[in-house]
This record gives C-alpha cells, structure tokens and sequence, in this order.
C-alpha cells in the first residue's frame, strides 16, 4: 500500500491531486456515497491538460462523473470512461485507512 495523502486533505464533494511515480492523480471524496473515494489519472486526454482534478462531480444516468473543466467531457469515476468521446481515464484502486488515503498496489 502506498499512502497518497492524508483524510484532511481531501475536500467533500470536490477534487484534490496527488503524485504518484511522476504521475498526477485527481482524487476525489464523495462522502454521502458508499465508496467515498475515487482516483483517476488527472491527465484530460481530450483537453491534453493535468486538470481533472479540478473539474465538477455529480451524475449523469446514475453513474457518478466528474465534468472535465476545459471542454465539459463527463468521466466516470468508477470506470474512467469518457461518456460523451472515445476516451479514457486510468482508474487507480484507492481507500481510507485510518487517516489516510492509501493506493492499494
């Protein structure tokens, strides 16, 4: 387990990022869900912009999204799939433990 940051960190119903191998993950926490966590790679392959982590979470279909910011492409957070295009977000295996945000290797 690699711990990516700390429950303080993270912001309800909004996105935070973190590094992880050179590499930026958005991470977002959704506390009133059953998951409460998500991570994605926070690299927009349509916008080509390190900005998810930045972008609207709701839900399109009952399917938990985050909007991108650029160009307002929905993702899903639990598959990484862009709804809209032909795109994909890399999902990282995330959890709290404890105090932290842990990426389950």
């Amino acid at each position: 387990m690699t711990i990516l940051c700390k429950r303080s960190d993270l912001i309800a119903n909004s996105g935070v990022c973190a590094l992880h191998n050179n590499e930026q993950v958005a991470i977002f926490y959704l506390p009133d869900t059953e998951q409460k966590v998500f991570a994605v790679s926070n690299w927009d392959p349509i916008g080509e912009a390190n900005v998810i982590s930045r972008g609207i979470v709701g839900s399109v279909e009952d399917r938990l999204v985050v909007a991108s910011p650029l160009y307002k492409q929905h993702f899903c957070l639990i598959t990484g799939e862009c709804l809209e295009q032909s795109a994909q977000l890399t999902v990282y295996p995330v959890a709290l433990d404890g105090e932290h945000l842990v990426l389950a290797a």
